[in-house]
This record gives C-alpha cells, structure tokens and sequence, in this order.
C-alpha cells in the first residue's frame, strides 16, 4: 500500500471532531491537505451506486480499497465501545494497513468468520432493561462495508411512510407527516408496539427477503453468520443465536427494515395512513371503532405472517393527542391548530436526568456543573425544538426548577451558616435576607427559594451562565406554521 493511501485515511475523519482527536492522536503528519480528504470521499461515493448495477458480485464492490476505508472512517466516528476481543478503535485505526489486506483476502476467499457478539443491559424508561449486541470492532467495520452496499440497493424500495435509520429521514419527516394525519381529522391512532422486536427477527424470513435483490450468495453467507453469532453474557455465558438481530452494529437497522418493510407494504395495500419510526408504529383513523378493528386484522398479521409479537401493554387504541410518539403528543385545538406537546414520559426522563446533574451533595465547582448541564440542554433542545407553543409552561417551570436546584448546591457547599452568611452578601443581598436565609433553622431545600437565595442568585446571574429551555425554544423552533390549519 502507498504511502497517500493511509494519509487519505486519516483525513477521512477530519469533519469529525472525535474522530480527528483520534487520528492525530495515531498520525500526527496526516492532519493537512484537505482537498486529499475530498477526494477520497468522492471516489468512495462514486463507487456505491453501482452496487445495483450486478447484485451477484457485491462482495468485490464490498471489498473495494475504497469502500473499506470509508467504512472503517464511520467505525472511527462513531466510536464506541470494545467487543468480546477488548480491541478498541484505536487500535484498530493503528493497525489499519496491516488489517485492510487481511480482510479484503479473508472476505474475498470466504474465510471470514465473525466473533461473538458482547451483551450488554442498559436500563429502559419504564423500568426494564434492554439487550445491546457490541460486535468487535473489525466487526463492525464489515458490517459497515456491507451497509454502504446494500443500503443503495434497499434504500429505494422502502415505503415513504418509513422513517426509521434512513438517509435524510428522521424523526422530524415522522411527525411531520403524523401531524398532516391528524390535521386531515384522523384524530385516533392505533399504536402498535413489538415486544422484543430485535430479539424475535426469524432468520430465514429475513434472509429469504434479502436475497430477492440480492444474487451474491457470498453476501447472504456473510450475513448470515453475524445473524448466528453467538453472545456473550454479562458473566461470561456464551449462548448461541437462533432469531433476532443484535442491535448495536451498523447493519442492524437495514436488516430490520428490510423485515418490516413487508409489514409497511401490507399497510399500503390496505389503505391505511400510518408512520413507522424502526419499530414503532402508529396507523391513524377517524373513528376508536375503526381503531379496533384495523388493530385486530392487523396483529393477526403480524403475529402469523411475520412471526412477531405485539406487545399489548403498550399497543392501544386511543386519541393521538393521548398517545406517545417518538417522545411527542400529537393532536390539535379546537380552533384547528397543530399541537406537539411533550409527553409524559419524555417529562419524566428529563426531570429525572435533571435531577441526576444536580445532586445536592455535588462535589465539583458551579462552572462545571453549568458547563455539563449546557451540554445537555443544548442537545435536548435540538431534537425537542419540535414542539408547539403549548410546551413554553413546561420549560418555564423547569428553568426555574434547575435554577433552585442549584442554588441548592451553593446552600450545601456553603456548610457553615456564616458561610453562606457572608456569601450572600457578598452577592447583593441585605444583611436582613442573607441572615434570614443563612440562619434560618429550615432544611436546604427551604433556604434555596429564600428571598436571600433569589436575590444574591437572581435570574440575570443565572442567564450569563446557564442557558435557557424556554429562550432556546424561542430561537430554535420549528416552524410548523404550514400545518396549523386543519384541511376541509
């Protein structure tokens, strides 16, 4: 391999900020020439679209120089923790000339075999957990060869009402288009809900629907023997794989759309307006008697023709307003207005992760606890800036809530009551507030709403180092104004 080969690599991760930290970090001479970088993606771009041109040679398409490197600059991105072999993506990303040779033979050849996937629980809102699979990360960088690939040959076939882990689709097309449902007077929904879906994929089913576009036998081997790999507990049991596909790869979400595209199409032919998110499924109707009745026809066909299950503790019949989607309310006023409020469950999780950045008992200084808490809210903002006007009271209550949890913080860290004593005035609060407010003989909570507390800590201190929920809002909002009006 040349020597421009690995620096186009390298440069390959340079609109990524973790990324670029890492390649420095493993070649210190690759971080110039940007138009490299440039050049190296679009040739890898350019090669992907012919994968449909002879779906029986897709694995040399699979192991072209050039679609493994970008493949394995999306590993880089994405980071991620360690598989069964410990092997991180550093060590991968040094090692990368030795092993891009290696895997291209062992692929081509047909002795690639993938290793045991790394089970890990991570807890779920409602009080359960859920099972990730970790591949190893040379795993996960075939997986990623194979998903630039396939996604161009799959990608076209899939329904619109599709929206799940696919290109320039998201959650915001999704609840786009269940508000144009509602906004038409489809005020009801059935939610449908897969129990385990990940876990109850039928291999051959999804295998047989793979290979109705795609002649290369090799690929389905390969793709086969990641379907059959076997996991690794928490303990260290190795427990073989007989239906499900372990979510945590990158071809993970192809593979399961590839499965629920059969229930997408059976919808269509049915004439039914519905929006499916991976998983997560809502069909909307006009009345709760149709509800009932396309949920009945519609589990049967899940559970005969697919082979999967429908969790009835989540599924239900009800207004859409009612309902949880995608961490969103949707339904409308009775002037005809849009409304996307949060739901209940997203107030909960963001009360208790709130709750969770500020312990009182916190440890570190304010500037941290600001700086953690920015993050946060900057990014919770950026996917719930979709909410209409309606959710501006519950962000003004949590911005005042963080603001007391914080001063809080600043009572505990204080100990002594002169302490805060002094710091209060020290921050423009009368002696008569800050000595009610240090010396009272009532519990932190009581002294961090204090007319003390409130003056020395006022709103504006607050603004020139936390950020706002509600101000967020404001300049972030989506603009939802073209389907505020129901259609006739």
């Amino acid at each position: 391999m040349s020597q421009s080969r690995p620096r186009q690599l390298l440069l390959a991760f340079a609109d990524s900020p973790r990324g670029a930290e890492r390649v420095e970090g493993a070649d210190a001479s690759a971080t110039t020439a940007r138009p490299v970088h440039t050049a190296s993606d679009s040739h890898g771009k350019e090669s992907t679209p012919r994968a449909a041109d002879d779906t029986g040679l897709l694995l040399e398409l699979v192991c072209a120089e050039a679609n493994l490197r970008r493949a394995l600059a999306k590993v880089v991105r994405n980071d991620g923790a360690p598989g069964v072999d410990r092997q991180t993506v550093g060590a991968v990303l040094r090692a990368r000339r030795r092993l891009l040779p290696e895997l291209r033979e062992a692929l081509l050849k047909g002795t690639y075999v993938p290793g045991d996937i790394r089970r890990v629980w991570i807890p779920k809102p409602d009080g359960g957990q859920r099972g990730l699979g970790i591949p190893n990360v040379v795993d996960r960088w075939v997986q990623q060869a194979l998903l630039q690939v396939l996604e161009p040959i799959f990608e076209p076939t899939f329904h619109d009402s599709s929206h799940g882990f696919r290109p320039e689709r998201g959650a915001q097309t999704a609840l786009a288009q269940a508000a144009r449902y509602v906004m038409e007077g489809r005020r009801y929904t059935v939610d449908l809900d897969l129990e385990r879906f990940f876990d109850r994929v039928d291999h051959q089913r999804l295998l047989d629907r793979l290979g109705q576009r795609v002649r290369d036998r090799r690929i389905l081997r390969i793709v086969r023997l990641m379907l059959k790999a076997r996991v690794v507990l928490p303990e260290g049991t190795r427990v073989a794989t007989t239906e499900g596909t372990p979510q945590g790869g990158p071809l993970s979400p192809l593979l399961s759309n590839i499965v629920l595209d059969e229930l997408d199409r059976e919808l269509a032919r049915r004439g039914l307006c519905f929006v499916r998110y991976a998983d997560d499924c809502n069909i909307y109707v006009r009345s709760e008697r149709a509800g009932k009745r396309v949920m009945a026809s519609i589990r049967r066909f899940i559970e005969k023709r697919l082979k999967l299950k429908v969790n009835e503790a989540k599924s239900a019949v009800d207004l859409a307003h009612r309902r949880h989607f995608l961490g969103f309310r949707i339904g409308a006023s009775r002037k005809g207005y849009l409304t996307v409020q949060l739901s209940r469950r997203s107030i909960e999780r963001l009360d208790a992760r709130l709750r969770q950045m500020t312990p009182r008992n916190w440890g570190s200084s304010l500037e941290c606890c600001f700086e953690r808490l920015n993050q946060y809210l900057h990014g919770w903002m950026g996917y719930f800036r979709l909410c209409t006007r309606e959710v501006i009271e519950t962000l003004h209550y949590f911005d005042g809530h963080v603001r007391r949890r914080i001063r809080a913080i600043i009572v505990k860290q204080k100990k002594r009551a002169r302490h805060l004593y002094r710091h209060l005035c020290r921050h423009g609060a009368g002696p008569g507030s800050a000595r009610s407010a240090a010396y009272s003989r009532r519990g932190i909570w009581w002294k961090s709403r204090s007319h003390g507390m409130n003056t020395a800590h006022d709103t504006a201190w607050f603004a020139e180092r936390l950020v706002s929920l509600e101000q967020l809002w404001h300049r972030r909002r989506f603009d939802w104004r073209p389907l505020w009006r129901a259609r006739p």
